[in-house]
């Protein structure tokens, strides 16, 4: 009968450890797939990390602006009056070894209201190449020119840094994204009179949450992965 109980016993134990095993991996999964596409965050589905995303092919749009009104720029930020700045035409990038690869340029300039009713700025350039190598090689030679000149990079993950602006006195913050055939600006500036430090946490959260939005909506969904050169 004790060896019946003892038995019992076991049998119970390993099927709780099962449980709790298979419970832990729907978590880890759950916290995955959240992960990979934003959910769970702050704002525009993000918080105060960017979490790097497997290369995608992005399609050029007339209306960038759009993107944006999807969401808030952060929690408490409300969009105002925005103005598109999308060139239709292919232009030709210096490239290398006589290379002149060509992308095509989209683009939001737009007025911040935040929580406080002040006046923020915020403005995005979206540069979609014809090809992934160019884009990368796009990326690269900003970060080396803005590390040689002392303005960063603040590194965000390993296709996309920080760097602080200014604008007149006017403390602001850009972000530089590369993911695939896309190369990404996405620029803030807070209120006039406002400090550096006042304003740091939240011009952060403000380019890296429409970081997300600009990358998430000019992806083309239906493309295979670009293939890397």
């Amino acid at each position: 009968m004790r060896r019946s109980r003892g038995a019992e016993l076991r049998r119970a134990g390993v099927a709780s450890l099962r449980k709790a095993r298979v419970a832990a991996l729907i978590a880890s999964a759950a916290v995955a797939v959240s992960g990979c596409s934003g959910g769970g965050q702050d704002g525009a589905g993000g918080g105060d990390e960017l979490v790097a995303r497997a290369p995608g092919v992005h399609s050029w749009t007339s209306s960038p602006c759009a993107l944006l009104a999807a969401a808030a720029p952060a929690k408490g930020f409300v969009l105002g009056t925005a103005t598109d700045s999308a060139d239709p035409d292919a232009r030709e990038d210096i490239g290398e070894n006589g290379a002149r690869p060509r992308f095509r340029q989209t683009g939001c300039l737009a007025d911040v209201t935040g929580p406080d009713g002040e006046f923020w700025k915020l403005g995005t350039t979206a540069a979609v190449y014809e090809e992934a190598g160019p884009a990368r090689r796009a990326y690269l030679v900003k970060e080396n020119l803005d590390r040689a000149h002392g303005r960063g990079p603040e590194r965000v993950h390993e296709a996309a840094y920080g760097k602080p602006d200014d604008d007149q006195g006017r403390p602001g913050r850009t972000l530089l994204l590369w993911n695939g055939d896309l190369l990404l600006s996405v620029t803030a500036y807070g209120p006039y009179g406002s400090k550096e430090h006042e304003v740091r946490d939240d011009l952060r959260r403000i380019v890296q949450n429409t970081a997300r939005l600009m990358e998430d909506g000019l992806r083309d969904r239906d493309a295979p992965s670009p293939v890397p050169s």
